[in-house]
């Protein structure tokens, strides 16, 4: 179990950086008047609630690994997990 949580925060490091880049071209973007939209993922991707940003996503999934690392091992908030940060891997790939 202690890898599979040490993987998910190695994830979640490299993931955060992306986001960190990402959010500031997203507002960089919007001063320009482009970037009009509501929310960066849809509301079936598994998240509870929309952001305009990737950072909540980020800490979000965080908290999850967390929650997973103090509350043990659930099969299904890992796979929930996991799925959310492979959603946000696939979108900052995708703005790059």
């Amino acid at each position: 179990m202690d890898s599979i949580i040490e993987q998910l925060n190695a994830n979640l490091k490299i993931v955060y950086r992306q986001a960190l880049d990402a959010d500031k071209k997203l507002d960089d973007l919007q001063q320009q008047g482009h970037g009009k939209f509501k929310a960066l993922f849809a509301k079936d991707a598994g998240f509870d609630f929309e952001a305009k940003r990737f950072k909540p996503y980020v800490l979000d999934v965080a908290a999850d690994v967390e929650s997973l690392s103090n509350d043990g091992l659930d099969e299904e908030k890992l796979k929930k997990t996991v799925i959310k940060l492979q959603q946000l891997l696939q979108l900052l790939a995708t703005f790059k």
